[in-house]
This record gives C-alpha cells, sequence and structure tokens, in this order.
C-alpha cells in the first residue's frame, strides 16, 4: 500500500521482511557470521553475513524504501558507501562533483580515486552553466551533495538530470543532510543515492552506517557484488539501531527543522554574525562570525550545545570546519568557498529552541 513518509518509517519493507517470521515488532538481531545449509544444494537464503544477513536486509529495504529505489546496499560507514560506489568506474573515467564536498569525500577522491585512475572535476553544481561546460566525452557520473557541506549551497537536481538526460551518465546525490523525509533524488533523477546513516537515519550519534539506494535493479546488483567482494558490510547490531532510529525519523526531522528557522533567523540578527547560510529546509546551519575570536570564544563557551564533528543527532552540535570536517582541505581551496576560521557549522537538535539560543547567546555576546 502507498503510506506516507511518516507511516513509511515505521512500516516500510516490515511485511516483506523474513525477519518477521516470528512475528516480532521490532526486527530481530542475527548476530550470526555465518548460516548453516538444510542439506547439499539447499540454502535458507543466507549463506554468510558478509554476502547478507536478515537484520541488514531488513535495514536496506526500510532505505531503499523510503527512497523509492529499486534496491539498498548497507556498508559500515558513509565514506565505505561512497568508495564502493567509485567502484563503479574505470581509469580514465572522470566525475563531475560539487566543490563544497565534505572533507572526506574530497580526501577520497583527491587520494583514493585519484590513484585508481578517475578524475574528478569539481565545478559549483549550483551553477548549472558550470556543470554543463565541464561535461565530456569521458565523462561518467556528476556527483552532487545538496545542500552542501558547510556552505548550504542547493543544486536543482532535476535540471542537472535534463542535462544528461540524453548521455549515459550517472546522477549520484548525497541526501545525508536533508534524507529521504524531506527530499526525494530518485523522483527528480537520481540515479544513485548515498547516505552517511550515522547521521539523520540513525539519529543518536551511537553508530556508524552508511548506505546507497540505486534507481534501477541492476545498478542494486552491482553494488551487492562490491560490498560482499570488498567487505566493508553493515553488522546486525548496527542495522538494529539504524532501523529503530529511522522509526522516528519524520518527527525529529521536524523538530530539528522548526528549531533550525528560529535559529538561523535569530542569528541574523546577531551584531556578531556577518552571515548566515541556511536554505530553508532541514536542520543544518552555518555562519560567520565577525573575528576569529568570537568563533572560538563560542565553542569554547557553550554549555548545552556540543562542541564535536558530526551531526544529525538529537543533541545540538556545533563544529569549526577549517579544523575539523575540512581540515585536509589545501587552505587555499578552503578559503576561496568561504571556508575559513571564523566560519562555524550547526547542527541543530529536538531540545526547546529557547535552550539553545539562550546557549549561543550567552557565548556570543560575551
Amino acid at each position: 500500500m502507498q503510506m506516507k513518509p511518516e507511516t513509511a518509517c515505521i512500516h516500510a519493507a516490515a511485511t516483506a521482511s523474513k525477519s518477521h517470521a516470528t512475528g516480532a515488532v521490532a526486527v530481530p538481531i542475527f548476530q550470526t557470521a555465518t548460516f548453516a545449509h538444510p542439506g547439499f544444494g539447499q540454502s535458507t537464503g543466507y549463506d554468510y553475513s558478509r554476502t547478507q544477513n536478515p537484520t541488514v536486509e531488513h535495514c536496506e529495504k526500510v532505505v531503499a524504501a523510503l527512497e523509492s529505489g529499486a534496491g539498498g546496499v548497507a556498508f559500515a560507514t558513509g565514506m565505505a558507501t561512497i568508495a564502493a560506489v567509485m567502484e563503479l568506474f574505470r581509469p580514465g573515467d572522470e566525475i563531475i562533483a560539487t566543490d563544497d564536498l565534505y572533507g572526506g569525500s574530497i580526501r577520497l577522491f583527491n587520494n583514493i580515486s585519484a590513484k585508481n585512475g578517475i578524475t574528478i572535476n569539481y565545478v559549483d553544481s549550483s551553477d548549472l552553466s558550470d556543470v554543463e561546460s565541464a561535461i565530456t566525452p569521458t565523462t561518467k557520473a556528476i556527483f552532487i551533495e545538496t545542500p552542501t557541506n558547510p556552505m548550504m549551497k542547493v543544486t536543482d537536481i532535476a535540471a542537472v538530470k535534463q542535462l544528461i538526460s540524453d548521455r549515459d551518465i550517472l546522477l549520484i546525490v548525497d541526501n545525508t543532510f536533508l534524507t529521504p523525509y524531506l527530499f526525494n533524488p530518485i523522483a527528480h533523477g537520481a540515479d544513485l543515492v548515498v547516505h552517511s546513516g550515522t547521521k539523520y537515519l540513525s539519529g543518536h550519534n551511537d553508530t556508524l552506517a552508511g548506505f546507497v539506494v540505486a534507481k534501477s535493479p541492476e545498478l542494486a546488483e552491482k553494488l551487492h557484488t562490491v560490498k560482499k567482494t570488498t567487505g566493508a558490510v553493515l553488522s546486525p547490531f548496527d542495522a538494529f539501531l539504524v532501523t529503530r532510529g529511522i522509526k522516528t525519523l519524520a518527527i525529529r526531522m521536524e523538530k530539528s527543522q522548526s528549531n533550525a528557522r528560529k535559529i538561523a533567523e535569530w542569528l541574523k540578527s546577531q551584531s556578531k554574525i556577518t552571515a548566515v547560510h541556511y536554505p530553508e529546509q532541514g536542520a543544518m546551519i552555518s555562519f560567520t562570525t565577525d573575528t576569529v575570536e568570537t568563533a572560538q570564544n563560542i565553542l569554547n563557551k557553550v554549555e548545552l550545545i556540543l562542541y564535536a564533528e558530526s551531526l544529525g543527532g538529537v543533541e545540538t552540535l556545533i563544529t569549526y570546519p577549517a579544523t575539523q570536517t575540512h581540515a585536509e582541505v589545501p587552505e587555499a581551496e578552503r578559503l576561496a568557498r568561504g571556508i575559513n576560521e571564523c566560519l562555524l557549522r550547526l547542527s541543530v537538535g529536538i531540545e526547546a529552541v529557547e535552550d539553545i539560543i539562550q546557549d549561543l547567546g550567552r557565548t556570543i555576546d560575551s
């Protein structure tokens, strides 16, 4: 049956999952490395947990259903997911990528993908003319974050798809910031959607996970082959935690987004905040302070807000991109993108918004 997103977060894939043969309401944790065969030439459908595990399979089906994809594949982390996606390409291939990417993605592309003979061309993907001018006969994919990390630029996925509609180019979208609750890239033309499941899908800063959802069964099967071959699989217990987290995704995103909108407006009224980057959707904000001293004072004096690298949990976190998420990006590149020592990134949680604002206000004015 067709379900609203709020319902799908709780019930997606439940009836199709083999893990529910017992009638368990919560997906059971099949904490096993291997599975016994009933007899020669017979199988339960599961052989070895690196290939597939019932708990992990259920989680994959939930994420795929939320993203309206043909199949989902789970990995140990978000970066393991992107690394697996890059195994679809060969030496000599070119990938166009958003220039304002998470620093870990840039590190992977510049060090591992480049070593493997894949060329990465960075462009401002929010500017369609930049994307179009970067396409060459050897372009095999376009990799987009929207909103970007940390400057919150937005790319029109449908418009990018229109640019490449008559070309054999994959459109890959990192949907970590918005989640399938707020945005469905496949519905706008994406071929692959990746997630750091560590973030909003899990939602509690207590596990690492990654997912890729494919528009076609063929792409999903290729990525399953990469998973079982390279082995960076999600554990059954972590799959259980992500599945449990997704059940509250809708209400968490609604509260975090509501808080973020109010905080963004409040930040715009502060004399020591010179720029606020918020795309009017989601719960991620970045902002620039008047001086380095103001930025560091906020980091040193927040009490309720936690100074920590990551995002998407129920707790509000503040991050210093210059020394955390983008520390390994060359300084000239960072500064060209606005990632300077006055920039802070805020992942807004579900606390009372008045308390978050009070904590920020105390540190900005002190």
